[in-house]
């Protein structure tokens, strides 16, 4: 049976309110520092705390809701990110901003988890392929809007109704979810945890899918280093942005929506190996591009990069869809596990450097893990068949 009609631009909606507030509060960074006299380490744990959170629930998350169902678990989870994201605007210092910050990442897997595993169960084929091109441009719509709407209502009425708005806007998001999305019709609960255990346990034996991980941690390590730290970057001299100029920065997040495109058209003649080492030397090229001290130079250098994860994000959970062939839900829940680790550690990894060492410290960082991931996938993505 086919969904409903406004399924497609509801899945849109989904992932928008799945990514909206992971990495919002990047383009504030510089006004927590002057409100909570802090330092570039500490604030950098605001961004590490959400992903750290989704990190360690994104394997759980899975498990729990094939024992509990789909629809409720997406909607309540929108509901009840809400509430620690409305807490930040009251927060009176900072480790409370980051207690807060790290509940709303509890909260995430979700929402990216669940809905995945909807779309899948669902939908036939088609209209699966289409949900899922709108979940995926929603997210991607979500982590532009995240900031770019924190940052524009900072700069208007400060940082904690910038907040409190954004907490409010996900309450009517999931509203409106559990309004509009239809019921499962072909869950079937799975309750049996010990075989979900033994499979993950599996999955921690595959060297392939270890590597993917690996990459994967290398990958976002280099997205959250660089667009954690850039906002401090560009709020110092010459510069001296506010927190509006820096959400508007971050319309380069919107070249995204190219990497699907991209990715296909780069995998046919080149492979996973060559297509995610060439889409790292791009990211490497543009972090190097952004030493320039020059404005045009730092946004010439921050859409290769940008442009770069998400095609190796791409190649990524590709390589792994291809070469899992049992239990894939945990083995997506195990990599996006992994990948949002990475992202902790470039936020926090990143502040230590830029406090010792200032932006060249973070592109070292940036390089480094390129560098690192790249090796991994030349050496140990080796393929025994046509790639796909």
């Amino acid at each position: 049976m086919s969904a409903p009609s406004p399924a497609r631009w509801l899945f849109g909606l989904i992932g928008v309110f799945a990514f909206i507030n992971v990495y919002s509060i990047q383009s504030v960074l510089p006004d927590l520092m002057r409100a909570f006299d802090a330092s570039a380490p500490a604030v950098g744990a605001t961004v590490g705390a959400t992903v750290m959170a989704v990190a360690l629930l994104s394997p759980l998350t899975g498990m729990v809701s094939d024992a509990l169902g789909r629809k409720h678990f997406v909607a309540g989870s929108m509901l009840a990110v809400a509430l620690p994201t409305i807490a930040i605007g009251f927060a009176q210092s900072l480790p409370q901003v980051v207690a807060l910050r790290f509940a709303e990442g509890l909260f995430i897997p979700g929402i990216t988890v669940v809905i995945v595993a909807y779309i899948g169960e669902e939908l036939e084929h088609g209209r699966m392929t289409a949900a899922m091109g709108a979940y995926v441009a929603g997210c991607v719509l979500g982590g532009f809007l995240g900031r770019f709407l924190t940052g524009q209502i900072t700069e208007l009425a400060g940082w904690r109704a910038a907040f409190v708005a954004l907490g409010l806007l996900n309450a009517l998001g999931g509203v409106v979810v559990l309004k509009l999305l239809p019921a499962s019709r072909r869950f079937v609960a799975r309750r049996q945890v010990n075989v979900a255990l033994r499979g993950l346990a599996g999955h921690a034996r595959n060297g392939r899918l270890l590597a993917a991980c690996a990459v994967g941690f290398c990958v976002l390590l280099c997205q959250v280093g660089v667009f954690t730290y850039v906002n401090l970057l560009l709020a110092g001299p010459p510069w001296g942005y506010g927190p509006a100029a820096l959400a508007n920065v971050f319309t380069i997040y919107l070249l995204g929506f190219m990497a699907a495109p991209l990715t296909n058209r780069l995998l046919g003649p080149l492979g996973y190996r060559g297509t995610l080492v060439l889409a790292l030397g791009g990211g490497a090229l543009g972090a190097v591009l952004t030493l320039i001290p020059d404005f045009l130079w730092v946004m010439v250098g921050l859409a290769f990069a940008s442009t770069a994860t998400f095609v190796a994000q791409t190649v990524a959970i590709s390589f792994v869809a291809a070469n899992v062939r049992e239990g894939r839900s945990l083995a997506s829940g195990l990599y996006n596990a992994v990948y949002y680790a990475g992202g902790t550690a470039g936020a926090l990894l990143g502040g230590v450097l830029w406090r010792h060492f200032g932006w060249q410290g973070v592109i070292a960082m940036v390089l480094a893990a390129q560098a690192g991931g790249s090796l991994l996938a030349w050496t140990r993505w080796a393929p025994t068949r046509a790639p796909g």
